[in-house]
């Protein structure tokens, strides 16, 4: 069965047909109560039983006018006939209103229905009884009784035929006539008979009346829920319809569709689908258009094509069709749906780019630099160019997001990714692989010097201060660089050896920069045993506090002991403190090993005068713990030490993540009654700023400006007399760290330090001894006169040419100046040689004296040491030094 559906005829699956019983027949029952209200068909039936009593009247006529003609005299009959005539007219109109009543006041079809009904059966047995009546008892003819009841029983019938109550009616009506006044048997049977069949048809012709009612009803209902589930669709905006007929023009489009193009749906009909599709020049376009052009024109279903419309660049549809046929297999068109696809490719997108991109910095992330890492190495294989490979990892992060929280760390690492990313320009892609880790591949770069001013120039901008929510932070970068052969090298491989150039970059003071080198595999497994070894130094005791004296520079009194940390190994002996600190700040250890040497320090202490102070060096991480006050508080309270003792040495390091709770803390610990010191003034970010906001009682000047100062050619006494100057304005000590010699110690005297620190004085020693001496008065210096230019003691080879011939030498105790030579030539002084050291370079060099078998010389312009063996340098970065070794930095020569 057809019904119309969006604008076209819908084919609906015919239904079984519902059989009607006969009481659904007698009551005409075709639908439920709560559903029969707005049935149409059940009006026409209730129309066509108003129009009964007419037949009824029509009839009554019919035998009035018979009388008429063969009954002259029967002129008072009519007249009675009349008046029930008029009654039938009152009756019918009556119905009519109830009718309109009805339709109205959407009374139930069924319920008029029965009550029609019901009026037509009274009617109809009240007018055959009264015209049989008047016939057999005012006339007194029975063959006028025949005809009336043959007449009265045809017009009955009639009425009855959309009616069985009516139609039982006549039938008993009839046989109770038919046995009462006929006297013709033949007429008897014929009428009976035939009120019997007419009751059996109008029964039968009914039931399938009501059948075929409900089959329509229920299509109908079907086609409502369709329309209504079409409707629905539509509205919800997640896809609309489309319809085209047999040439490929739209028949039929959704409001949607038509909106997409901002026109009516009326403007689009006519058209051709595929002319609404991109026709652009782009592959994926055009494949797609020509996908739904086959299925167009194939007459296939097809489902998901994925098109773009012409008027909307970033839009994309999923088009799904089917082809329509008629009964006699002609095609009709394609009918189908589509949906806007847009929302999801942007989803899609975004969840890729989510995938591939780091959400906090929007720069790319582990996986995708994984990728562009291994598409570099190919390339390089390909155009024979090597690819280098950044590891770069943030200095002091940590310490950010440990004082000023993760919101500020956050907002930290999108500024320095924008620096990143501004310093590498075209050179590479950076990208972040989690944390304060980032990364950055160079394709075919592998100059060493443009490599190495990259990294530099990185350091440099991601080390400059930033402006976060009201705090100044300061950090700072350490960078490992590895360079991938073109054909050989492996993206796992590029990245474990940058790995390792990071991590000697970070040992080397951080704030560097580093090349990898082969020698940095064994390196770096013995950093990791170092570290195991030092975990269980901390359980087994194995560490233990030394006590280095600081002394007036005046009067050579002792004021005090900075207490200084040592491990002895059982296997590997004194390990330095150059090398176990910084893995105690890496494993996370530091924390633990000052609170140790703090309290260590303070029970010492308790054994020494009252006027001898006991410097104990606390690292920022410990600085910038809440904790740290309480700490401290508690080992003076059970230790027995006034606070005034107590003198904390910190680095510039605790400024670095500017905030309150860093001023918090200074005026916390000054309250507390301690001393606070700045050691290692004047190296890494040292700012006037911090002596201005902190409450500081003494100044550290670094052993780098004191050693040597005496010296003509180098310009640290005026730097020391300009920090002295500045101390003495603010009302501060100073103290020298460092000294070594007389000839520094008196220019130290002469520039007004106030206190001084060194070897001339005494090496960090244990307990026992720094107990003694803080008993005695004074201590005397003991040192060398002047300072001596550091040596190079290891034998080195070298070959010259004396007198044309060529000679090997031994170079010994070399410096910056000269060197000791072996030679089994002898030479005159002031000769000069081009000496070829094994491994380095040529230097020349003037012979200054001779003897048997060997000779002085000395070089004409100053040789780098560094050139003989890489030695790591010092470390500088003020924020992860932890001095508790700063002043034994010869401890392990």
């Amino acid at each position: 069965m057809r019904r119309t559906l969006f604008g076209k005829s819908l084919e609906v699956e015919r239904l079984a047909p519902p059989r009607a019983s006969i009481r659904d027949a007698l009551l005409f029952d075709v639908v439920d109560q709560q559903e029969s209200a707005d049935l149409t068909l059940a009006e026409r039936r209730v129309d066509s039983w108003t129009f009964a009593p007419w037949l009824l009247l029509a009839g009554h006529l019919i035998i009035a006018a018979t009388l008429l003609v063969q009954r002259p005299g029967a002129s008072q009959i009519t007249i009675a006939w009349l008046l029930p005539m008029g009654a039938t007219l009152v009756l019918d109109a009556a119905a009519g209103f109830v009718l309109l009543g009805w339709r109205r006041l959407q009374t139930a079809p069924h319920t008029i229905g029965r009550l029609m009904c019901g009026y037509l059966a009274v009617m109809g047995a009240l007018w055959t009884m009264s015209s049989v009546g008047t016939a057999s008892f005012s006339l007194k003819d029975p063959g006028f009784v025949t005809l009336a009841m043959t007449a009265g029983f045809f017009v009955r019938s009639i009425a009855a035929v959309t009616a069985p109550p009516l139609a039982i009616i006549n039938a008993v009506v009839a046989v109770a006539a038919t046995l009462l006044f006929s006297t013709d048997p033949a007429i008897t049977f014929a009428i009976d008979a035939l009120a019997i069949v007419m009751f059996a048809y109008s029964v039968a012709n009914t039931r399938e009346s009501v059948a075929r009612g409900r089959r329509r009803l229920a299509v109908e209902w079907q086609a409502q829920k369709a329309l209504n589930f079409v409707d629905e669709f539509e509205n919800s905006g997640r896809g609309w319809f489309w319809e085209t007929d047999s040439l490929g023009t739209l028949s039929y489009v959704s409001r949607q569709l038509a909106d997409d193009f901002q026109c009516q749906p009326e403007a689009l009909l006519g058209r051709k689908f595929t002319d609404l599709l991109s026709v652009d020049q782009a592959s994926e376009a055009l494949e797609e258009r020509k996908t739904l052009g086959f299925h167009l024109s194939a007459r296939f279903p097809f489902s998901d094509v994925v098109v773009r419309p012409a008027s909307e660049e970033d839009v994309h549809w999923s088009l799904s069709g089917n082809p329509i046929f008629d009964e006699r297999g002609r095609f009709l068109g394609f009918r189908g749906i589509g949906t806007d696809l847009t929302e999801q490719r942007k989803s899609e997108r975004e969840i890729s780019r989510l995938a591939r991109s780091d959400s906090l910095t929007g720069l790319p992330n582990r996986a995708m630099m994984r990728q562009t890492l291994d598409e570099a190495l190919r390339n390089a294989a390909h155009r024979q160019k090597g690819c280098a490979l950044f590891m770069i990892d943030l200095d002091r992060f940590k310490n950010v997001n440990d004082t000023l929280g993760h919101p500020v760390g956050d907002a930290l690492l999108r500024q320095v990714s924008e620096r990143l990313k501004s310093v590498m320009g075209n050179h590479g892609q950076v990208g972040r692989l989690g944390g304060d880790e980032f990364q950055a591949v160079l394709p075919g770069t592998v100059d060493i010097g443009l490599l190495e001013s990259l990294a530099r120039t990185l350091i440099e901008q991601v080390s400059r201060p930033y402006q976060i929510e009201g705090h100044k932070v300061t950090i700072g970068a350490s960078v490992g660089i590895a360079i991938g052969d073109p054909g050989r090298a492996s993206a796992d491989a590029l990245v474990r050896n940058a790995d390792l150039a990071l991590y000697a970059a970070k040992a080397a003071g951080r704030g560097k920069h580093c090349l990898y080198q082969p020698s940095m595999h064994s390196e770096a497994a013995e950093r990791q045993l170092l570290e195991n070894d030092l975990r269980q130094a901390v359980e087994r005791g194995e560490l233990s506090v030394h006590y280095q004296p600081v002394v007036h520079a005046a009067g050579e009194e002792i004021s005090g002991f900075e207490a200084l940390v040592r491990w002895h190994h059982p296997s590997r002996g004194s390990v330095s403190p150059t090398k176990f600190i910084p893995v105690a700040e890496e494993a996370g250890l530091i924390g633990r090993i000052g609170e140790w040497v703090l309290r260590t320090a303070l029970e010492e202490a308790a054994h020494w005068p009252e006027s001898v102070r006991v410097a104990v060096n606390l690292s920022p991480l410990q600085f910038n713990d809440p904790g740290v006050v309480i700490m401290v508080s508690n080992h003076l309270n059970e230790t027995g030490v006034a606070p005034e003792r107590l003198e904390l040495e910190i680095t510039e390091g605790v400024f670095l993540a500017e905030g309150d709770s860093t001023d918090e803390t200074f005026a916390r610990l000054k309250k507390l009654g301690v001393r606070l010191a700045l050691d290692d003034f004047g190296t890494g970010y040292s700012s006037l700023g911090y002596l201005k906001k902190a409450p500081f009682d003494k100044i550290k000047i670094d052993q780098s400006f004191v050693r040597g100062a005496a010296l003509s050619a180098n310009r640290n006494g005026a730097i020391i007399r300009a920090i002295v100057t500045l101390a003495e304005t603010l009302g501060m000590d100073t103290c020298a760290e460092g000294v070594e010699t007389h000839d520094d110690l008196q220019l130290i005297r002469e520039l007004g330090v106030s206190m001084v620190q060194g070897y001339i004085f005494g090496k960090p020693s244990e307990s026992s001894v720094a107990r003694e001496l803080a008993n005695n008065v004074t201590v005397a210096a003991d040192g060398f006169a002047c300072s001596r230019e550091p040596r190079h003691r290891l034998m080195r080879r070298a070959v010259t040419f004396i007198d044309g011939a060529r000679v090997e030498l031994k170079l010994r105790n070399i410096s910056s100046m000269g060197a000791l030579v072996e030679c089994d030539v002898p030479v005159s002084p002031g000769s000069e040689l081009a000496i070829d050291i094994v491994g380095v370079a040529p230097v020349r060099g003037i012979v200054r004296w001779a003897q048997a078998g060997k000779f002085g010389v000395q070089f004409e312009h100053q040789f780098d040491l560094g050139r003989l063996t890489p030695k790591k340098e010092r470390r500088n970065d003020v924020t992860m030094l932890t001095p508790w070794y700063v002043q034994d930095r010869r401890q392990a020569s």
